[in-house]
This record gives structure tokens, C-alpha cells and sequence, in this order.
């Protein structure tokens, strides 16, 4: 119909109208449309639109981190090696004064949290030698030379009291932190809210405020995971109770504009992730989260794949089903204690953890929920969603100790991944009889694109 002499509605229509409708379109049916004409091919090829797609798809500080290395017309180019990603580069973050000489930094810890806010890394809490809990909280401002060199800060103790098993999540420009185990072993359910503050004599500072929330509140718990979403909520599941059961329960903290106070209510659904610990709860694009993990009620190691979503209006959890053994390497999926952060794309990027043997890892893992296709009337088998789910990443030489309850977060151009502290083996002499210790290196993950090719 294109080349009819009539020509078809859609021929009478200007580049920049057709552009704006490119744009509302998912990228395998840009590419479809490509195939029509030679006019339509130049329009769907063309670099403006593909800068436009990359903003619309990763958000516009992802973007602008790449744009210095994407080489001339490569937008289109450069979306397909974000796809193709099979690769991360790890290095280790040094205290920029040398390592010979003492410098505040954060002691070895796990259990503990780690956020990107206000342009900082924030360190919180956590479990410590000797079973103690930590409360100090430690800032460091990523400069220019963030992949080299960090200058930590502490910048206060005492509140929120000490604990491990927490969770922290970032809303705007503020942490809120929720629950954990303390030294008694008490699970806590207090909420607290944490703001960077510049200050160009004394550098960057947090500080901490109890959360007028009210009631009902989730009841106490630890090793649960959380994630922000829609902006405005903090969205918690699981965990361990009072009891020492694991609960499978999803709470939903509704923030008011100023931050000033929020309201905590339970969302139940059916079906639900089954109870469980240990295990993470990572946001993909506003409206949905990615659970994967953990150790459920028989102490059994876990590998499924949960969708929250919040996109029609609805709460609903949706299992994704995949079949494990039609993944190469999948055998090593099953994991607790790991991490599992969103990168460039909107896809989770799992580091770590250990299994049920307690055989902690090091390896990167790629999960796209968005792979699988959602056309009606067309289902996938289960060893295709998982080939399409799961990719496991090589890593570069420099490989870190395997570790499992550690932190890490993104910055905002979710091109690289920071990871603090956590559990590892233990070298010469164990720091107890399981022959673990606790860790305090910190390193960076980069995402090897190799846009410059």
C-alpha cells in the first residue's frame, strides 16, 4: 500500500508525525516497520529516534552517562548492546589516600544496607564480630573518579538503633528505613526516614527522624526484602518474625508529598510468593518489582521468580515460571542472600549469595522479565521463558571473594553496581567454627558495552 500512486493514509503523514508514533511503539515492532519502504526504513533506522527510544526505555540520566561514548548514528547500535550485555568488569574501590594508611572507613559487617542518594553512597547498620549489631551510618559522595576512589564519612550513631536484617529503600531524595533484628535478637517494625545534607566545610551528612506512621504496622521482622515503587511507596514481603517463622505477608507504605508521615496497610492477594527470607525484592520500572530467592519455611534454598505489579490500577503477584535445567549453568540459580539491583534497560543484574549447603558465590546473573512477549494468544514453553528470562555474565579477571548477605546499589545511570561487605569464607583463621568471616571490601561492577566499537 505504500507505493500504491494513491498512497496510503499513513504515506501523507510527516517524518515528524510518524517519529512521535514510532515512539509509542515497543521496539521489535519499530524494527518491523522498518521492512516496509525505503522512506519508513531511513525514518525507523534513524538516529534521532533511537536516542529518543534509549531515553524513553532507560530513563534519561542512563542516557546522558553514555552519550560521551556512543560514536555517530550509533543510538540504534548502542540499544542493541545493552541488550546483548554478556559481560561486567569488577574493580575495587580504593580510600583515594593510600592503602598503608588508617583512614576512616566502614568496619566488616553484613546484613547491613547500602543506597544511592543525593548523588552518595550510604552505608547503614548491620551484623558485626562478636554477634553485635551495628547503628553508625557512613556517607561518601561519588565524584568525577568514582570508579577508582571514595572518601567515606561518618556521620552519626545511635539512631536508628542497631540491627541487621533491615531494609532501606530510596524515595526521592531520602532513605526510609524499616525493621531488622537488633542485639537481643528482637525483630523491630519502627520506620525511620534518613536526608543527605551537603555541607561544603564539613561534607555530606544524614539525617535521621522517626516516621509518624500510625496504625496498623507490619508486624517485627528481619531478613525481609523491600523496594520503593510508584514514587511514593515503600512496598516490604516477607522476612523473619517474632516467632522465628517466616512470613509471607506483603505490606505497602503509602508516603504523604512532604514525606512528613506515612500510613502502612497489608495488600492480600492470591496467589503470593510463598513465606520466605533472605531473599530480594528489586524495582524494574515504576509500577512493577521483581522478587527472586531466599530460604523458605523447610530451610530449603529457593529460585523463583515473582512479578508485583501496580500498572493497571491493580495489586496482583504473577508467578514466572521457567524451567531450570534449560539454562546453562542454572543448576547454581538457587540462591539466598544475594543481591539483585536494576540496571540500564530495566533489567536485574543478581550477584552472589549461597546455596543450601551454605557455598557462597560470585556469580552474575542478567534476569529480563521483559524479554518474554506478551502477545495474546501466544504462550512460550518453560525452557524457552527461562532461556529468554536468564544469561549468566562473564566477568572480568579480577574477581572478588564470593560473598553472600552483602549491599549493593546503582548509580543513577544504572551502569554501575556497587557492593560492600557481606560474608565470606574464612582465610588463615576462621572467625567462627562455619568458617566464615565478616568482609568490608568495596567494589564497583561496570557493564561492559563496548560502545566505542
Amino acid at each position: 500500500m505504500a507505493r500504491s500512486s494513491n498512497g496510503s493514509p499513513i504515506t501523507r503523514l510527516s517524518d515528524d508525525q510518524l517519529l512521535s508514533i514510532l515512539l509509542l511503539l515497543p521496539t521489535s515492532s519499530i524494527l518491523s516497520f522498518s521492512l516496509t519502504c525505503r522512506r519508513f526504513r531511513s525514518l525507523a533506522c534513524s538516529d534521532t529516534l533511537w536516542e529518543s527510544v534509549c531515553r524513553r526505555d532507560w530513563g534519561i540520566p542512563c542516557v546522558d552517562s553514555i552519550k560521551p561514548f556512543v560514536v555517530r548514528d550509533g543510538w540504534m547500535r548502542a540499544y542493541g548492546k545493552v541488550v546483548e550485555l554478556d559481560e561486567v568488569r569488577c574493580g575495587r574501590l580504593g580510600c583515594g589516600v593510600g592503602d598503608e594508611v588508617a583512614v576512616a572507613v566502614p568496619g566488616a559487617r553484613a546484613s547491613h544496607s547500602m543506597n544511592f542518594v543525593g548523588g552518595c553512597l550510604v552505608v547503614f547498620g548491620g551484623g558485626c564480630e562478636g554477634g553485635r549489631q551495628l547503628d553508625d551510618t557512613w556517607v561518601a559522595c561519588l565524584g568525577k573518579d568514582c570508579k577508582t576512589v571514595l572518601k567515606w564519612q561518618k556521620t552519626g550513631s545511635g539512631f536508628p538503633s542497631g540491627r541487621f536484617g533491615h531494609t532501606s529503600v530510596v524515595i526521592g531524595d531520602s532513605l526510609i528505613v524499616f525493621g531488622g533484628i537488633n542485639d537481643r535478637g528482637a525483630r523491630l517494625n519502627d520506620t525511620w526516614i534518613g536526608r543527605v545534607i551537603q555541607n561544603e566545610a564539613f561534607g555530606p551528612t544524614l539525617l535521621w527522624r522517626p516516621l509518624e506512621v500510625g496504625n496498623p504496622v507490619p508486624p517485627p521482622r528481619g531478613a525481609h526484602a523491600a523496594c520503593s515503587i510508584t514514587n511514593r511507596k515503600m512496598l516490604i514481603f516477607g522476612g523473619i518474625g517474632s516467632n522465628g517463622l517466616r512470613l509471607g505477608d506483603t505490606w505497602i507504605l503509602d508516603l504523604a508529598d512532604n514525606l512528613n508521615f506515612g500510613t502502612w496497610h497489608e495488600a492480600v492477594m492470591h496467589p503470593s510468593p510463598p513465606p520466605r527470607s533472605g531473599h530480594t525484592l528489586t524495582c524494574i520500572d515504576g509500577t512493577r518489582a521483581v522478587l527472586f530467592g531466599g530460604r523458605g519455611s523447610g530451610y530449603e534454598v529457593l529460585n523463583d521468580v515473582w512479578l508485583f505489579d501496580t500498572s493497571l490500577c491493580r495489586l496482583k503477584w504473577k508467578p514466572l515460571y521457567f524451567d531450570l535445567k534449560a539454562i546453562p549453568g542454572g543448576v547454581s540459580l538457587p540462591r539466598v542472600g544475594h543481591s539483585a539491583v536494576v540496571i540500564i534497560g530495566g533489567r536485574v543484574l543478581v550477584y552472589g549469595g549461597e546455596d543450601s549447603d551454605r557455598r557462597r558465590k560470585n556469580d552474575f546473573w542478567l534476569l529480563d522479565v521483559n524479554s518474554i512477549p506478551s502477545f495474546k494468544g501466544c504462550s512460550f514453553s518453560a525452557s524457552a521463558k527461562a532461556l529468554m528470562m536468564w544469561r549468566k555474565l562473564k566477568a572480568g579477571t579480577y574477581k572478588p571473594n564470593p560473598r553472600s548477605f552483602h549491599a549493593a546499589c546503582t548509580d543513577y545511570s544504572g551502569r554501575f553496581m556497587y557492593v560492600f561487605g557481606g560474608m565470606v569464607d574464612g582465610l588463615v583463621f576462621p572467625a567462627d567454627p562455619c568458617g566464615l568471616r565478616f568482609d568490608a571490601e568495596l567494589f564497583v561492577v561496570e557493564l561492559v558495552l563496548n560502545l566505542e566499537e
